[in-house]
């Protein structure tokens, strides 16, 4: 008489739940890469500490509105205040201030203004 064992170990490997985890990890990897955010930028780099003692702020309003060092001025005479105060210095640096909602082509026109006179330009943001 022959007796069949009901507890029989079956050899075969069940490779369903290795992969299910190898997606899974493959999943969450290509989630948290940064490749599809990534932008062939070069970023300025930053010093400590600044070598100009004296900057010349520009702000730009809404409603085309500048100032420069808190004195407000017309559009057209920017040029001539940045040239007046920052005449005689070795490296004239204007720090340029544009409000949330600024046309572009308003800070443009103050960083072509710098360009034309030689003068370095640091954009102010705000920290997140």
């Amino acid at each position: 008489m022959k007796f069949k064992g009901r507890n029989k170990v079956s050899p075969e490997f069940s490779m369903s739940s290795m992969t299910d985890i190898v997606f899974l990890l493959l999943v969450f990897f290509m989630l948290t890469s940064n490749a599809p955010n990534a932008l062939d930028m070069i970023l300025p780099k930053a010093k400590g500490k600044s070598t100009n003692t004296k900057n010349v702020a520009v702000s730009i309003k809404k409603g085309h509105q500048y100032y420069v060092n808190d004195k407000k001025v017309p559009e057209a005479n920017v040029e001539a205040e940045l040239k007046a105060l920052l005449a005689g210095q070795d490296k004239p640096t204007v720090l340029l201030r544009a409000e949330e909602g600024v046309p572009v082509e308003d800070a443009v026109s103050v960083m072509d203004i710098a360009n034309r006179n030689k003068f370095k330009v640091i954009l102010a943001v705000r920290p997140k």
